[in-house]
């Protein structure tokens, strides 16, 4: 059975109760809060290694919530819950520091899947560090820190940007493929979920601050840029 302590966020209460038994079947501990106000209070005071967000919430949204903590836990996992209509809400969702997002309605095989693969990758990057440092001109990565600095600056990464341009990085100049990318990053190859690896590109180019070292390739994905090495 697993230790994970899971925090739910959602005022939907059949829908949190769908995920409640489903996530308390697979071992995982969970605290299911309706509204956004009492659960920034318990985010205070309480460490969880997940937290699922709804995005529409009575008090403060889940936006916000998302928002202010990740600048509280840049490395806290979070996962918004999304409307199927609404883009706005899952680009946003994402832009604001989630981890992923889950469009409803969702099965839950995905769930589970999106769940166990996130919190996999957390425990490995815990519990086997790596004494590898990696440098590409100004950039210097160092695997044991868990830490990413450039021209000397220290970058204020989420786990998933730490993951996503370490892995770039080891292999300048090869193009990976946004499905690649979901795979190698995320654990999971569900299709429609392209805006996760675009949105945390984006992010991490804002972060780089105009270096060079993310390219585009047009109709096939992305790559570290070797030149800028």
């Amino acid at each position: 059975m697993s230790d994970h302590k899971i925090l739910l966020v959602e005022d939907d209460a059949s829908l949190a109760e769908i995920i409640t038994f489903n996530l308390e079947n697979a071992g995982y501990v969970i605290t299911h809060l309706a509204d956004g106000d009492l659960a920034w209070q318990q985010l205070q005071c309480k460490h969880y290694d997940l937290v699922l967000l709804d995005v529409m919430l009575p008090g403060l949204s889940g936006l916000e919530i998302c928002k202010r903590l990740r600048q509280k836990n840049p490395l806290q996992a979070i996962v918004m819950l999304t409307s199927l209509s609404s883009e706005y809400d899952r680009v946003n969702g994402l832009e604001t520091g989630a981890d992923d997002y889950l469009v409803k309605p969702f099965s839950v095989r995905e769930l589970q899947a999106r769940v166990k693969a996130l919190l996999r990758r957390i425990e490995i990057q815990v519990n086997a560090p790596s004494n590898e440092i990696i440098e590409r001109g100004s950039l210097q990565i160092d695997f044991t820190k868990h830490r990413i600095q450039i021209d000397g600056e220290l970058l204020e990464l989420t786990a998933k940007e730490f993951d996503l341009l370490s892995f770039l990085a080891k292999e300048p100049g090869r193009v990976y493929r946004r499905e690649q990318l979901l795979q190698q990053i995320w654990g999971y190859q569900f299709s429609g979920y392209e805006h996760t690896v675009n949105t945390h590109i984006n992010r991490l180019r804002k972060k780089l601050s105009g270096n060079n070292l993310i390219e585009t390739v047009w109709g096939v994905g992305y790559r570290f840029n070797h030149e800028a090495t």
